[in-house]
């Protein structure tokens, strides 16, 4: 049977504010016109790839330069096929969008400098439940009139997710370790992502709720049974020593490790069933 934690709900109170809070969001912007857009740019890597799923051909028409990137982006392929923008306002402007996609996270400056030029501007809320994919997804297919595209997703995520549902009781404690000895607590879609694969996030014994650093020292006195690292960049920093800790190293060779790749982390679209996925084969692996 699958564990309670791997059961979701389609439908919770938090996607229907989802729902809302973009909406009031995209009023930020001139009204909306008449029919789909026709001259899409998104800024953001998460807004990035949720057009490429759902965009007609040669509606979207530029991306954020970071979705064209192997080590955060899983549609670098198709990204390559756009013309690639950094998110500033002029070169955005210059582009002669009708609609232009955007994150809390993207330069308020550049968000701002659109809409007073009168460029319409959305933002998408972050994602931090896998209950509320089907719900960002809908959202898209909303903005971009690809209303139907948009269903389809929903559809094949739902069958994709239920399909991996855990269907056994243990549940091994597991860490997430980054550069800076940092994690992703219980208000996060990487917690998500872990529990719903039938582990328990030693995140929660440490009482983290977001993104935030675990002390090395009590990561080890809290003996994880996996170790999950993150991948290493280019050019190497000072801040993923840690990850090669000598007593890092010591409580992987005690026991499992793994590495997974942000790219199927970082966004809330279908790509987090691919993560599940790993983690689940890792689970049935150790059991």
């Amino acid at each position: 049977m699958a564990h309670p934690t791997a059961r979701i709900t389609l439908a919770s109170p938090r996607a229907s504010r989802l729902l809302a809070l973009a909406a009031s969001l995209s009023l930020g912007g001139v009204a909306a016109q008449a029919g789909p857009p026709e001259r899409v740019v998104s800024i953001n890597l998460c807004t990035d790839q949720l057009a490429m799923m759902l965009a007609a051909p040669g509606q979207l028409i530029s991306v954020s330069h970071i979705a064209a990137d192997p080590l955060m982006s899983v549609m670098a392929e198709e990204a390559a096929r756009y013309r690639l923008n950094y998110g500033q306002a002029e070169e955005v402007h210059a582009l002669i969008p009708d609609l232009v996609l955007a994150g809390p996270y993207t330069s308020r400056y550049t968000v701002g400098l659109l809409r007073r030029l009168g460029v319409e501007v959305r933002e998408l809320p972050i994602v931090e439940r896998l209950d509320d994919i089907p719900e960002t997804l809908a959202l898209m297919g909303m903005w971009l009139g690809r209303e139907d595209a948009a269903q389809t997703l929903v559809a094949e995520y739902r069958t994709g997710l239920a399909a991996l549902a855990p269907d056994h009781d243990h549940r091994p404690r597991a860490v997430l370790h980054y550069a800076n000895n940092y994690t992703s607590g219980t208000q996060t879609l990487a917690h998500q992502i872990l529990s719903f694969a039938g582990f328990a996030n030693i995140a929660e014994e440490a009482g983290l709720s977001g993104g935030g650093t675990l002390p090395m020292e009590q990561l080890i006195m809290l003996m994880p049974d996996l170790v999950i690292s993150g991948q290493r960049y280019p050019g190497l920093t000072r801040a993923e020593d840690v990850i090669d800790h000598p007593a890092m190293e010591a409580l992987r060779d005690r026991h499992a490790g793994a590495t997974v790749t942000d790219a199927e982390w970082v966004c809330g679209t279908p790509a987090v069933l691919s993560a599940i996925a790993r983690l689940t084969a890792l689970h049935e692996g150790g059991s």
